[in-house]
């Protein structure tokens, strides 16, 4: 079976066998995909994280390949089935669903007609028919030896030996393989109303439309489905079936077949109409469903690995302002190591418009803890908040940067058990404005506190498959908390939980250990940590960060089991002259991969690889939707990518949306060709306002 999984993996992924073992061995050993991709590069040829993900995947669908396989023959063998035909056809095979048509023929058939006339005792008539070397004559008289108390006349006999060739011919997996395909490349979706359709609802531009199956958008694809378990729309796969008929006549029947031939080419048209086809039909759209899922995750991946990646805004003691009307706007102060510091709750906007008393409660927290940025919620109130805040940094002259933040998921989180445990004495309200600070502060350490369906950087997310969904989300988010690193003396347990090596249970340790010492001042003292034993600490402890520790190797991304050789690079060269990286890896007995990989780490200790902080400032001039007119020039943030577009955060209670044909004066298949999360844009003009539906779209043009 190794072997062979080997033989399928070399195909798939075209690495080295050499390779393709380590990578098996590492992960049989209990090693982390981050860990793989960062410390045993010399092992993997360098593959990134994607890349070992992308294997893991396929490493896994073919061991589940490998195991069906040997299940499938194993039955057959006892069935005595698995003739030298059947095992070439099993070994021939490359997927999950090639082994299934296999097997299918050989499967226990439920009551029907087919069995019924297998019960007959017609299955040697079927022979007869199916060789075509008889006339229909002949064929008639030797149905009469069929005839029985159950078979009482000719033409049952026949039409019960036509429902086992009917049967033979749906179960073949050559003329499934191939009518596949037809549907796949040539199937169109026809939809038309529902028995609940609404003339006014959301689904009026689908319904009574035709799309080819190949084109289909996987987020219009995604709205249909939804439409038909609404049951507004309904839906069925068409196909040129004339032309099946006409190929299976050129194909399946003998040309110099001039007998039972007509019995045989009715008992095939039979065996697709009824059995093959609408198998296939239904098929066709669980394939439809599961691509638009996949392709619905890739997107959602990618605008979540986008989000986490936004700059951090280091050393800022900053002021969270979670903005309201009638329930004022609740303020939040954290440090620049994330920690609470204060809360107030002040009526800058309407109703009360309290400027004067707004105003002292921010200043006097300003003073009182020198604050030097403010993180605005862009939620309800949002832009007069700002409004308010630009003006007094104005008028007093302040120092003070402000951004707006996406407040989205900030009430989830202040509800949910994470912030119960991280603030157990604050109104939820306060803990929102906390997680907007934190946003600014550090997006990442932040999000992940969340779950990511709830951050609105999805596209019909609770339509796609929720298993492959959430798996591919922790996936990412593993990838990047270890791509960054991890501040070992500030970070949460929820975050400490995405390293590699380290459980939530671990976190905790490590947190509850944290407090205890007070703060960790050498990677060493991890080990004493309850629960992390040597496999742990050798998987984690390399994306963990001290930055004021006793060594400054901690605050690297250099492994411990790596300190000696750096050790030895430091004293006999200087890192910053080596030009020849092979010559000086011979002479430190290492490889070239982890020397550039220390010398990059030593070059720039503690460095983060996500980009700077940029702020953005918005149009002061515009106060809510009803001020806007097309033509506007507006500036803004994008929140969202989706298929059709992006939705972007212009100052407004709603995001307004970018549609891709308004993104670029070029053709572009998608719209992340062109945007990604958190992008600042300018100059974007409106291009229309609805203002009963309270949609704004813009454009790039």
């Amino acid at each position: 079976m190794t072997k062979n999984l080997i033989s399928l993996l070399e195909e798939k992924t075209a690495l080295s066998t050499k390779v393709i073992n380590n990578i098996i061995k590492l992960l049989d050993e209990g090693c982390t995909i981050p860990f793989i991709a960062r410390y045993r590069k010399e092992y993997t040829n360098g593959a990134t994280d994607v890349e070992l993900r992308i294997f893991e995947e396929t490493y896994n669908y073919f061991q589940k390949f490998l195991s069906r396989k040997e299940e499938i023959e194993n039955l057959l063998k006892e069935k005595n089935f698995l003739n030298e035909k059947v095992l070439k056809n099993l070994n021939e095979a490359k997927t999950l669903q090639a082994l299934e048509d296999i097997y299918t023929p050989f499967k226990d058939k439920k009551s029907s007609r087919t069995s019924d006339a297998i019960e007959k005792g017609l299955e040697p008539l079927a022979n007869i028919i199916q060789c075509m070397k008889y006339s229909i004559d002949d064929v008639e008289y030797k149905a009469k030896s069929f005839l029985n108390k159950e078979v009482k006349s000719i033409n049952e006999a026949i039409d019960g030996a036509k429902d086992i060739i009917a049967q033979r011919y749906a179960d073949d997996f050559k003329s499934k393989e191939i009518i596949r395909t037809l549907i796949a490349n040539w199937g169109s979706i026809e939809i038309k109303e529902g028995k609940q359709f609404d003339k006014n609802g959301l689904y009026t531009a689908f319904a009574n439309t035709t799309e080819k199956l190949k084109y289909i958008k996987s987020h219009r694809a995604l709205a249909i489905l939804r439409a038909v378990n609404e049951k507004q729309l309904s839906i069925k796969i068409e196909i040129d079936e004339k032309h099946i008929l006409e190929n299976i006549k050129k194909y399946k029947i003998p040309s110099q077949a001039n007998t039972s031939k007509s019995i045989v080419f009715e008992a095939y048209k039979d065996g697709l109409k009824r059995l093959l086809l609408p198998s296939l039909k239904r098929e066709a759209l669980a394939n439809l469903k599961e691509k638009a899922s996949n392709e619905a995750i890739e997107l959602f991946g990618k605008n979540l690995k986008e989000l986490l990646l936004t700059a951090p805004l280091v050393n800022h003691v900053i002021l969270g302002m979670d903005p309201g009307y009638k329930t004022g706007c609740k303020l939040a102060v954290i440090d620049k190591n994330g920690n609470f510091l204060d809360s107030a709750v002040i009526y800058p906007t309407k109703p009360k418009e309290d400027i004067i008393n707004s105003s002292k409660t921010i200043l006097n927290l300003i003073k009182k803890y020198k604050i030097t940025s403010i993180a605005i919620g862009n939620g309800t109130a949002s832009r007069e908040t700002a409004t308010f805040i630009d003006e007094l940094i104005k008028k007093e002259n302040l120092d003070i940067n402000y951004a707006i933040v996406s407040e989205i998921g900030a009430s989830v989180y202040s509800a949910s058990k994470i912030a119960q445990e991280e603030y157990p004495n604050l109104d939820v309200t306060i803990r929102g404005a906390i997680s907007i600070a934190g946003r600014l502060r550090d997006p990442m350490a932040t999000l992940v506190k969340i779950d990511p369906k709830s951050l609105g950087i999805g596209q019909y997310q609770h339509d796609v498959n929720q298993k492959e969904l959430a798996q591919k989300l922790e996936n990412i988010t593993i990838d990047l908390v270890n791509k960054v690193g991890v501040d070992l003396n500030s970070a949460s347990y929820k975050l400490l939980s995405f390293v590699s090596g380290i459980s939530e249970k671990l976190a905790k340790n490590i947190v509850e250990h944290r407090t205890k010492i007070n703060k960790f001042v050498s990677k060493e003292q991890l080990l004493e940590v309850k629960g992390i034993g040597a496999k742990a600490y050798e998987q984690a402890v390399g994306f963990l960060r001290i930055k004021e520790g006793k060594s400054i190797l901690d605050n690297t991304g250099i492994h411990p089991e790596d300190f000696s050789l750096t050790s030895n690079l430091q004293k006999n060269y200087k890192i910053e002259e080596i030009k020849d990286f092979e010559k000086v890896s011979i002479e430190l007995n290492t490889t070239p991969l982890k020397l550039k990989d220390i010398i990059a780490e030593l070059l720039k200790p503690g460095y983060d690889v996500r980009v700077e902080f940029n702020q953005v400032k918005f149009s002061k001039d515009i106060l809510n939707i009803e001020d806007l007119k097309e033509g506007f020039t507006l500036s803004g943030i994008v929140r969202n990518i989706t298929d059709f577009g992006a939705f972007v955060d212009v100052g407004l209670k709603n995001d307004a949306l970018l549609h891709i044909s308004q993104i670029s004066n070029k053709r572009i298949s998608h719209p992340s060709e062109v945007l990604s999360i958190n992008q600042n844009l300018e100059n974007i003009k409106v291009l229309s306002v609805d203002l009963e539906k309270q949609r704004v779209g813009l454009t790039l043009k």
